[in-house]
């Protein structure tokens, strides 16, 4: 066991785990930030993306030790109110069906909204290609992830 300090939605965590423990079980785990689903761990499904640096990342494939100081975002620190545009999108629409990938797919959306502020039909899927979704709910995820740029760009023009 080892001890690792982790800034995690902004807040300092000191954890005491193995070196080789995925990221996922740190924050479920020993954190209980349970938002980050467990999918396929081997990386290939997306449902438990995080941002780690503003970059999505696989939390089930990532390490503890190779975390570092870098900066650590889950669905729930994406907002705290439920007020990111994607989730209010996500609402507004009824994207999810049974909602277990919704987490991986709305943080991997935040990071490419955070590129592209009104993004492509090619732009949303290239970027979406890697979440899975076994309810096939990818129409109303590209719907929602332009519904939340929509909203975005009004919170951005009204005061």
């Amino acid at each position: 066991m080892s001890q690792y300090s982790l800034n995690i939605n902004g807040v300092a965590h000191r954890v005491d785990v193995a070196p080789d423990t995925p990221l996922l079980w740190v924050l479920r785990d020993t954190l209980g930030l349970v938002g980050t689903k467990f999918g396929c761990g081997v990386g290939l499904c997306g449902a438990c993306m995080v941002h780690l640096n503003g970059l999505p990342t696989r939390s089930c494939m990532t390490p503890v030790s190779s975390i570092g100081r870098k900066q650590v975002v889950t669905i729930e620190g994406l907002s705290p109110q439920g007020e990111h545009p994607l989730q209010t999108a996500w609402q507004e629409l009824d994207v999810p069906q049974c909602g277990y990938c919704q987490a991986g797919q709305i943080m991997t959306a935040a990071a490419l909204l955070n590129e592209s502020a009104n993004p492509t039909d090619a732009e949303i899927d290239d970027a979406m290609s890697g979440n899975l979704c076994r309810c096939a709910t990818y129409l109303r995820i590209r719907a929602g992830i332009h519904r939340a740029a929509e909203i975005a760009q009004k919170k951005k023009v009204s005061p």
